[in-house]
């Protein structure tokens, strides 16, 4: 018997982990940007805790996190476009009505 033998390697893959959206971009825009009722800073700390729990090898609260902040982004940015567009028709009609009554 020989000291050098023959080895046996073997090699496991692991499991792909999946990896969560954390928005965190979308989110830091609708803070700064289109902030109703402050739903974008809302979804901001919504995803920096998925930012965290992704850092801290936690796929589901990094997705829960992650989803919760995607649904907070989107009602910011539709009550921010509507409420802009309101904005806009408001100044447009008053707009006109002070050319016509001049």
């Amino acid at each position: 018997a020989t000291a050098f033998g023959p080895t046996i390697t073997s090699f496991v893959q692991p499991q792909p982990v999946p990896n969560p959206q954390d928005f965190v971009l979308w989110s830091f825009f609708n803070a700064m940007f289109c902030n109703p009722f402050c739903l974008g800073f809302i979804a901001l700390i919504f995803s920096i805790k998925s930012r965290d729990g992704k850092i801290a090898h936690d796929p589901a609260a990094a997705s829960s996190y992650g989803r919760t902040a995607k649904h907070l982004n989107i009602a910011a940015l539709c009550l921010g476009i509507v409420g802009t567009i309101i904005c806009i028709v408001v100044l447009v009609t008053y707009y006109n009505s002070l050319r016509v009554g001049s």
